[in-house]
């Protein structure tokens, strides 16, 4: 389904998005989180990469964070749609240190740019929220985003407190560094 075809669905009906925590990986999921993946980047998402991207550009880091899942490094939060398109994923990582256990990071948080300003990018990260809280001992999450884009404001609306930032971090042209900015979630 093309981005043009998922806007008008979204116009025709915008039910709200079911969440499912560590869903059963298979060919249609994989797909569909890479579909997400370059459509989020190509309407300037911050998710770890620079449009314009393809497929295969991206598919490379989908596999190697599917990998940490199937090994149980990572942990999958995806949200569909009535069709079950996927439009909303992130990904939670426990710590490896065992001094850092009590917390967890959240990577490549993602909604698709036809369904933002809905409420639905607030609605995964309190989904993401409650997912690390099924973990057990889990107390905080934690994120890092890219300055420029007012990202630390809409986390900041999630519950996230601002705890850190590395200026010019993250180059994202020459010429074009961003912070990279520490948010944190305390679960407790």
């Amino acid at each position: 389904m093309t981005s043009t075809d998922l806007t008008g669905a979204v116009a025709e009906a915008v039910a709200p998005l079911v969440f499912t925590f560590e869903p059963a990986v298979d060919r249609a999921l994989h797909e569909g989180l890479l579909e997400l993946w370059v459509e989020v980047t190509n309407a300037g998402g911050a998710v770890g990469f620079v449009a314009p991207v393809t497929a295969d550009e991206v598919r490379p880091a989908l596999i190697t964070q599917l990998a940490a899942v199937a090994a149980g490094r990572m942990r999958l939060l995806v949200g569909r749609d009535g069709a079950g398109r996927v439009l909303a994923a992130g990904f939670l990582a426990p710590n490896a240190h065992h001094l850092q256990t009590h917390w967890l990071w959240a990577y490549t948080v993602m909604v698709h740019p036809a369904r933002q300003g809905r409420g639905e990018g607030r609605a995964l990260m309190s989904a993401l929220a409650d997912a690390a809280r099924t973990l057990g001992g889990i107390e905080a999450i934690r994120l890092s985003c890219r300055g420029g884009l007012g990202l630390e404001r809409f986390y900041t609306t999630c519950g996230y407190t601002e705890v850190g930032r590395v200026p010019g971090a993250i180059r994202v042209a020459p010429g074009d560094d961003r912070d990279d900015i520490a948010m944190l979630l305390r679960l407790l």
